[in-house]
């Protein structure tokens, strides 16, 4: 086994307190302005802005380094009338077969229902997808750790940089996603984990009238 090898952090940076909480409290109130919206612009978006959010989800922290994610970046008008047809049909089973009817009760306040018409006017849909194992140049599987946690952790960071560039996202999970590998030609031993939809909101958007817990109801110290 390869003994490891460590060079010193020197990208640190450490601030003053009185520096850290002004820092804390901005990114708070940046973060607090953040909405998930479901009306696009079709406005066009520099390729170059979604390149370096996609770079900041690959410094996430992961599984043995790992970095069991794949970023499929979707911008073609036909490959997202494609999304779009297969999305919609396993919608269509969600919100009128599958779905339990407590869930579509939760539901009723954002409106929703199995028509997605953001998936064709959005300038980019992102699939991110969860690597199980890579394959290695010899073909021999290679483990990976934590994969979902992993996952999950860049999937935020994208979208923080997303909204810190300028730009709105949506979170869209229809169940099943196996559409997904075969439009987007990845292996099958990757898994879907989100589509994500990002772009500028339409002008005058509105979004569900909705609050987010307290701290005391988020968060328990010891």
């Amino acid at each position: 086994m390869r003994a490891p090898i460590f060079v010193r952090h020197s990208d640190f940076e450490e601030h003053p307190v009185s520096e850290m909480k002004k820092r804390a409290a901005e990114f708070y109130e940046h973060m607090k302005r953040r909405r998930t919206v479901r009306d696009f612009s079709d406005r066009a978006v520099p390729r170059e802005i979604i390149e370096h959010c996609l770079l900041a989800a690959g410094t996430a922290p992961n599984g043995a380094n790992k970095q069991p994610w794949h970023f499929v970046v979707v911008s073609d008008p036909e490959i997202k009338k494609k999304i779009r047809f297969e999305a919609e049909k396993e919608e269509h089973e969600f919100y009128h077969r599958r779905a339990p009817e407590d869930w579509l009760k939760d539901l009723q306040p954002f409106g929703t229902d199995e028509k997605k018409p953001f998936l064709e006017k959005a300038p980019y849909l992102i699939g991110v997808f969860a690597q199980n194992y890579n394959m290695d140049e010899s073909g021999e599987k290679e483990k990976h750790y934590y994969v979902k946690e992993s996952v999950g952790i860049a999937t935020g960071i994208l979208i923080t940089a997303l909204h810190a560039s300028g730009l709105a996202t949506l979170t869209h999970t229809p169940s099943p996603m196996g559409f997904l590998n075969e439009i987007m030609g990845r292996p099958s031993h990757e898994k879907p984990f989100l589509l994500l939809v990002v772009g500028y909101p339409e002008e005058d958007v509105q979004v569900p009238d909705i609050t987010k817990k307290s701290l005391n109801e988020i968060a328990t110290f010891m």
